[in-house]
């Protein structure tokens, strides 16, 4: 079996042991995530080693623009690591001015999307004020990966719910919409609500989900959305990739929904990308 998975995380080698510091430390002052601990020190070398021990054949890396200023170098850097085995989205920053612009610039670079996480970026996703943003994308190609539900960072309400992927893709249907952790991390019956099986142009990926979701309520969600829309991932350095593996597998499916699930549905959708 290959395995592309299609939520990782890598920094500059230079701010790397900085950036997995300050992470770490806030996942372990959560009630949530204390056992969270990291499998790589942050630098994509030592992603490709996880990836070498797991068998995962390719990776993508989701890079956060936390300020306006950040997007273009984080972009430079995202452009400069990509090869057959690593592919990269880039960020833009919900308050950057020259965010439409930079949107132009990423497909040019040659990145095949966007990621946003709402409780790094202090935005809802389907805030007015990003409409131009995601049509810009959609109209490049891009895919838009989302941060969906809760995270350590979560402050007293939760910005990127399912519902806001909903209002999302009922207003830019032709967007390739990526909702990170099934849709929303812990708020999976909002997730069965208002997104599973009702839109095609919305993919759930499957990042850190072992130990946050019973496999009776993961399978009915992939059941109901269908698994040619689950995209295997991780959430590197914070999960293992054998965990999320080991899940799947554990799943009553078929081997065409597995290679579906494990591959064959990352690969199909970049090719959209490229298209």
């Amino acid at each position: 079996m290959r395995y592309f998975d299609f939520h990782t995380h890598a920094f500059v080698d230079s701010l790397a042991g900085r950036a997995m510091a300050s992470l770490t430390s806030t996942a372990e002052h959560s009630a949530d995530t204390q056992n969270i601990k990291p499998y790589t020190d942050g630098t994509v070398s030592s992603l490709r080693r996880l990836m070498n021990k797991c068998g995962i054949t390719q990776a993508m890396i989701l890079p956060i623009a936390t300020k306006p200023t950040q997007q273009t170098a984080i972009n430079n850097w995202a452009a400069g690591i990509m090869n057959d085995n690593i592919l990269c989205c880039g960020s833009v920053h919900p308050d950057a001015k020259d965010a439409v612009s930079e949107v132009e610039r990423i497909i040019s670079l040659g990145l095949y999307g966007l990621k946003f996480h709402s409780e790094y970026q202090n935005f809802r996703p389907d805030e007015e004020r990003m409409m131009p943003v995601y049509r810009k994308a959609a109209e490049l190609g891009l895919i838009v990966v989302f941060h969906g539900g809760w995270d350590p960072f979560s402050k007293d309400e939760i910005l990127a719910v399912p519902r806001s992927f909903a209002n999302i893709a009922e207003k830019i249907p032709e967007l390739k919409i990526v909702a990170a952790h099934l849709g929303g991390m812990k708020l999976f019956d909002e997730v069965e609500d208002c997104i599973a099986g009702k839109f095609e142009n919305i993919y759930l990926d499957t990042g850190i989900l072992a130990d946050f979701i019973e496999s009776e309520q993961l399978m009915r969600i992939i059941q109901k959305h269908g698994a040619e829309k689950i995209l295997f991932g991780s959430d590197a350095p914070w999960d293992n990739p054998l965990k999320e593996i080991q899940m799947i597998n554990s799943l009553p499916l078929t081997e065409d929904e597995r290679r579906k699930i494990f591959y064959q549905n990352a690969e199909n959708l970049i090719k959209k990308a490229d298209s």
